[in-house]
């Protein structure tokens, strides 16, 4: 029974509607069933079933390029879905380089070669195709890059890569001269004839003219054949040109009308980061919030940091547990979202979204082992392993596995993390794949708490505290375990329409026994008084996505829908005790004390459920000009039973979240764009009038901005807005009111800039670097002085980090880095009772590349500044690293 797209929407809308948001197994069920159900009425209209283009004999074409038809307008249904098929996107799965007499082959894998549309130019010695209609794509759909340098003498290069979200461009750079190209189809693809210049002028040798006449083995220039085949090769430049975070689709980013930055695989290598703060630093406008000798990773954008753990995803799935135990082991790179998030993945924090992409398997074999040893006994060693499990490889495999033991400057500190992570890839058909996925990490650690403000930043009679003191206790442990296991899955039903599936569930556990902290300082200005806490906890979270992608035109106007559903429901079990501790003196500490006996302080469980439905429409109303729009409409429910209480209390809201942008192409290498958008963040708390019911946190933004592509290996981007979070909950101090209650009268805002430039200046010289004005301030409060600057958020930020690698000679794959982070002074409250000093910190990195070994030295803190990462309060300021030296060796093979 066939149902047109609209009604479908609307039944679905009604059917989720009425369903018992309680009862959750049904209610999960039902919309299941309602989504599956209804994409074969959807695909009705899709252009699986449309006829095929006119195919054109190309095998006997020279570059003389294929043009397309000049379409006109539909003005039937029929000439619509023509018009789709006619403008599919075809995916290339793989891109093959094999070396011939007369030079070199290319071959663009695909059953669909003959419909591949080609337009070339040349630029001096290089010949450039565009494919208008075409993707790289792995049959798992990742995207991926080919590069072949110096195949065969007279080409120095050859390059296949993704040039937006329809377009791929192929590259053939020359030695001497223009290479002389002729095009054939074959079972195989397409294929790229190319002779180089210095071949071309030799007598011609005779040519097969049709696919069926190439030889099954061409000759190689040297005694055996030789062939090049890159299906999935690791990203090793700054520069990465797509992100799927701005949109839930593999888009451009200078086709999206907000500011995203890609730190991407090689920055991570070369920094040798181990933790989310070291990968982030080179991120203008995130500043950390937690210290890296804590379990968690939390930070500031624009001016907002994210109390409700919304605003981390994992491969484009909502993942609150990410800040807890990160782990950086299996992560290909992180793509990190500016501003707010809502109208694609919910509720969070208006600032922005960190995506955390994970590695996915390898088409073809791969083995790499990692050690890394540095100061105060850092040890760390990661096995990242992949390929093929069967000769179709239709099934292949990636595991990482890493192992993590440290000590710190402060004294008595110890980490120990392991970590592993499988991944398995099957290709179910031609068209659907299944990724299953999952990972264990297990951490242990010693509580560090930060030193009082007063003898850090501010005076203290006494003197100042050494940096290396320790708070807490030796033996204030705190464990930490984490299970995700997850499936993707993908359909494509035809070129231009594909469902995605995703489903994740995580545990973490949490538990801490007589753990120390402190909880003032007495009038001396040299004793602690401490507390201790126990902590038994356990969090399940389960996440569900549908997304239906589709491309169709509508006339001249291009569209590619996205429509979605996701379901979350987070389970909390929380025991706490409290209890007393003796006293430190901060400057003749005497550890190992007696402790008070603990009692049961907290018994509760939190139940939070939360279902979203969202559209998207990237529209292209001409080369140069697309128009972005989206909205979202969620429903939340929170329930609480308090054991010791013996209450329960239940609440729930809306809300719906808007997003529209558009962009604007003077000229191909420059992107002016402007967006606005809102967000929202679940509010849960208690009035005096008794109303349960709060307002969700609300985030508005205006952008606007400038993106440029210098080459297509350089990018930066100008970004202007204007950010405001209203709904923000506050004490409420009426008269009458008694201590516990809250109202909704706080307003923030952040206005700002940010200038981002990351890539390749010239060949082995990569630079990523930010800069950052940031003015967040309180403008409604009945707490607080409207004015007072928001905590932790400097004025001022600076970022530069850029390596240098000697291309040839006898040094080639030596190599220099050096990193410049200026962070400004920041408020260490929202009182601004005290500041937290700027600092101006310098890294380096001295490392070596030879085919698959790599050794590397990397420096932090190389004059040993003295400053300070973060600070929760007077209480809490946490000290930053001393000079430290790390040497890595590792091995691909």
């Amino acid at each position: 029974m066939k149902r047109d797209f609209g009604n479908w929407c609307v039944e679905c809308a009604i059917n989720v509607w009425r369903s018992p948001f309680g009862n959750n197994a049904q209610y999960w069920l039902r919309l299941w069933l309602i989504l599956i159900s209804s994409i074969s009425s959807v695909l009705a209209l899709s252009p699986a079933g449309a006829q095929e283009a006119n195919a054109k004999d190309y095998s006997t074409l020279s570059t003389d390029i294929r043009q397309s038809e000049i379409e006109q307008p539909a003005t039937t249904l029929n000439e619509w879905l023509t018009q789709i098929a006619q403008t599919a996107v075809i995916q290339i799965t793989g891109v093959q380089a094999n070396p011939t007499e007369q030079g070199v082959e290319v071959i663009l894998q695909t059953t669909q070669g003959e419909q591949l549309q080609i337009s070339d130019r040349s630029a001096g010695n290089n010949f450039i195709a565009d494919i208008p209609n075409a993707q790289l794509r792995l049959p798992n759909g990742e995207a991926f890059v080919f590069r072949s340098e110096k195949p065969v003498e007279g080409i120095t290069e050859i390059a296949v890569t993704n040039l937006d979200a329809n377009t791929i461009r192929v590259t053939v750079a020359g030695e001497t001269g223009l290479p002389t190209v002729e095009l054939f189809d074959s079972d195989e693809g397409l294929i790229f004839g190319l002779t180089p210049a210095v071949t071309a002028m030799q007598p011609e040798v005779e040519q097969p003219t049709t696919s069926d006449t190439l030889p099954d083995e061409p000759a190689a220039q040297g005694d055996e054949p030789i062939e090049l085949i890159v299906t999935g090769e690791q990203d090793t430049e700054y520069r990465v040109p797509n992100a799927s975070v701005g949109t839930r689709t593999d888009t451009p980013l200078r086709d999206i009308p907000q500011s995203i930055q890609v730190v991407p695989q090689q920055v991570l290598r070369d920094q040798n980061v181990t933790r989310l703060e070291e990968a982030l630093s080179t991120v203008g406008g995130v500043t950390p919030v937690s210290s890296q000798r804590v379990g968690f990773s939390t930070f500031i954008i624009r001016g907002f940091d994210s109390p409700n753990d919304g605003n981390f995803l994992r491969d484009g799935l909502r993942d609150s547990q990410a800040q807890w135990i990160p782990e950086l082991s299996n992560i290909e790179r992180i793509e990190v979202l500016r501003g707010p998030a809502s109208v694609l993945y919910g509720g969070g924090s208006p600032g922005g979204t960190i995506n955390l992409v994970t590695k996915q398997p390898l088409r073809d074999p791969f083995y790499a082992i990692n050690a890394t040893i540095g100061s105060y006994n850092f040890y760390r060693g990661t096995v990242d392993l992949s390929g093929p499990l069967n000769d179709s490889r239709t099934v292949l495999y990636r595991l990482n596995a890493s192992y993590l033991d440290r000590d710190s400057f402060v004294d008595f500190y110890n980490q120990r993390q392991f970590s592993i992570s499988p991944v398995f890839s099957l290709a179910l058909g031609e068209r659907t794949n299944l990724t299953l996925e999952g990972s264990y990490t297990d951490v242990s650690l010693i509580n560090d708490f930060g030193l009082p403000a007063i003898g850090t930043v501010l005076p203290n009679p006494n003197g100042r505290i050494p940096r290396n003191r320790l708070t807490a206790e030796p033996d204030s442990v705190a464990n930490q375990t984490a299970v995700r296991v997850g499936y993707r899955l993908e359909h494509q039903f035809s070129n231009n329409w594909s469902l995605q599936n995703a489903f994740r569930a995580t545990v973490r556990t949490v538990r801490a026994d007589e753990n120390v902290f402190s909880t003032s300082l007495a009038d001396d200005n040299r004793t602690l008084n401490r507390g201790s806490f126990g902590a038994d906890n356990r969090n399940n979270d389960y996440d569900l996505a549908v997304n239906l992608i589709g491309r169709f035109s509508t006339g001249s106007i291009d569209h590619q829908l996205v429509f979605g559903v996701d379901l979350a429901r987070r389970e909390e079990f929380g025991r706490g005790f409290g209890g007393t501790a003796a006293p430190l003196d901060l400057f003749n500490p005497v550890y190992g004390q007696p402790r008070g006996p603990q009692t049961l302080n907290r018994d509760e469980n939190t139940l939070t459920d939360a279902l979203g439905i969202y559209v998207q429409d990237q529209v292209t109303l001409a080369d140069n000009l697309r128009l972005l729009m989206g909205g979202r409409f969620d429903l939340f429910e929170e329930t609480n039973q308090n054991f010791l209480a013996d209450t329960s209390t239940s609440q729930s809201g809306q809300a719906f979240s808007p997003r529209i942008g558009i962009v604007y192409q003077p000229i191909e290498p420059i992107s002016l764009y402007a967006s606005y958008s809102r967000s929202f963040d679940p509010a849960f708390s208690t009035s005096f009038e008794g109303i349960s019911q709060f307002q969700p946190v609300r985030g508005t933004q205006y952008e606007v901005g400038v993106k440029a592509d210098v080459n297509d290996r350089l990018s930066a981007i100008l970004a202007f807005y204007d950010l405001t979070r209203s709904n923000v909950i506050t004490p409420d101090n009426r008269p009458g009111v008694p201590p516990g209650f809250s109202i909704q009268t706080g307003e923030q805002r952040s206005r700002g800039v940010e200038l981002t430039a990351q890539g390749e200046i010239l060949p082995g010289w990569n630079i990523i670097a930010g800069y950052a004005y940031t003015d967040a301030r309180i403008t409604q409060d009945n707490t607080f002085p409207v004015g007072n600057r928001l905590n932790l958020v400097p004025e001022n930020s600076f970022n530069l980090w850029t390596t240098y690698q000697i291309q040839q000679g006898v040094l080639q794959g030596l190599g220099f880095g050096a990193g410049l982070f200026y962070v400004g002074e920041r408020q260490g409250d929202l009182v601004n009772s005290f500041q937290v000093p700027s600092y101006l910190r310098t890294d380096a990195a001295i490392f070596y590349n030879r085919d698959r070994f790599r050794a590397a030295l990397n420096f932090r803190n190389l004059f040993n500044v003295d400053y300070f990462e973060s600070a929760f309060n007077l209480r809490r300021v946490y000290p930053g690293e001393p000079f430290t030296v790390q040497g890595t060796i590792s091995w691909e093979f």
